[in-house]
Parts: C-alpha cells; sequence; structure tokens
C-alpha cells in the first residue's frame, strides 16, 4: 500500500499534538515520522530543522486559534454576542488538549516567545475592543480584557492538570456546562466603570 504524501500540515498538526502532550521537548523528528509512518527524508523535504518545524507548527496554531477565529466572529455585530461566542468557542472542547497551556509552560523558548507573545498581544487587544464596544471607556475595558484572558488560561490549564478534582472545568457533561455557562455570562457582564487611580 503506497503511503500518502505528507504535508506541512501533517507535520505541524503532528508537533503540536506531541507539544500538547509533552511540551516542546516532545517535538522530536524521529518519533513523529515514526507517529505518521513517515521517513526522516520526508520530514526534511519540508523543513530544514526541528526548530523551523516549531515555527511553522505555532504558526498554524496562531492562524487556527487566533487569526481564523477573529475572522469567523466578524459577522456577528452584536459585541455582547460576539464576546459570548469567543468564550463558548476558547473555553469549549479544544482541538488538541493541553495545547495552550503547553505552549505558555514554554514561554521563554526562542521558537515558542515571539509566536506566544504575538497571539497574547492580539487576543488582549481583541478583547479589548469588544469590551469598549460594551460601552466600557479603554482603560477599564484593558483591564477587563486581561482578567478574561487569565480567567481563559487558567480555565485550560486546571482542565489539563486538574480536571478529576475540578470536574467543572471538563470539555463536556452537565456539571461543565453550567459552570462554563456562569464562567461565559461573568465574562460577559460589563464592569462598572471605576476612575483610574490619579
Amino acid at each position: 500500500m503506497a503511503r500518502r504524501n505528507l504535508t506541512p500540515q501533517d507535520w505541524s498538526t503532528a508537533a503540536l499534538r506531541a507539544m500538547a502532550r509533552g511540551g516542546v521537548g516532545a517535538v522530536s523528528v524521529n518519533a513523529l515520522a515514526g507517529e505518521l509512518e513517515a521517513t526522516r527524508g520526508s520530514f526534511y523535504w519540508h523543513f530544514k530543522d526541528r526548530d523551523a518545524l516549531l515555527t511553522a507548527a505555532l504558526e498554524v496554531w496562531e492562524r487556527e486559534d487566533t487569526t481564523a477565529l477573529i475572522t469567523a466572529l466578524g459577522d456577528i455585530t452584536d459585541p455582547r454576542k460576539r464576546l459570548t461566542a469567543l468564550f463558548t468557542v476558547a473555553l469549549g472542547q479544544e482541538d488538541i488538549n493541553g495545547l495552550e497551556p503547553a505552549i505558555v509552560a514554554h514561554a521563554d523558548h526562542p521558537a515558542v516567545a515571539p509566536v506566544l507573545r504575538r497571539v497574547t498581544e492580539r487576543r488582549i487587544a481583541y478583547l479589548t475592543d469588544l469590551y469598549t464596544d460594551l460601552g466600557l471607556d479603554t482603560a477599564t475595558a484593558r483591564r477587563q480584557a486581561v482578567a478574561a484572558y487569565a480567567a481563559f488560561l487558567g480555565w485550560l490549564e486546571l482542565r489539563r492538570s486538574a480536571c478529576d478534582v475540578v470536574p467543572e472545568v471538563a470539555a463536556t457533561g452537565t456539571i461543565a456546562t453550567v459552570a462554563l455557562e456562569h464562567l461565559i455570562s461573568g465574562l460577559v457582564r460589563p464592569v462598572v466603570h471605576q476612575a483610574d487611580p490619579e
């Protein structure tokens, strides 16, 4: 049986899955080749080296989990509905379980740092814009965006590391659905403006 030709996307997705399982160190050309039933030659056809794969994989993550999501939400004109849709997708079932916490855990890695910084800046700016559209002043909207983003990262980290202790953060189930709805309603509710300290 002939092997199918692997694409850079196939290798990148496999690298992201490995990263979610074991961090940056788990992204090994040999291990991925075995998982994909491919040769090292197939890898080197697409990538110069492991670092090039890491960069490509992280750019896939950026494109799919940030750029594409923001674009998809563009048709929703009501900011409250857009925030609700954003949090429902972001906090719901993950495409690759544990990927966000794994990437954040390697924030100082040379391949991870620039992409993670870009993604974080874009996501917080987007959230700030949405909270501004809800009527918050810029400073309050920014604070709310940072708090919401911290809640997002904490929720996913709890799901990855303590789902048995905190079943409310699971991706499915009645308890999880109720808890997620509670969290989203808190994140979407406008914050009463408080003046910045002098």
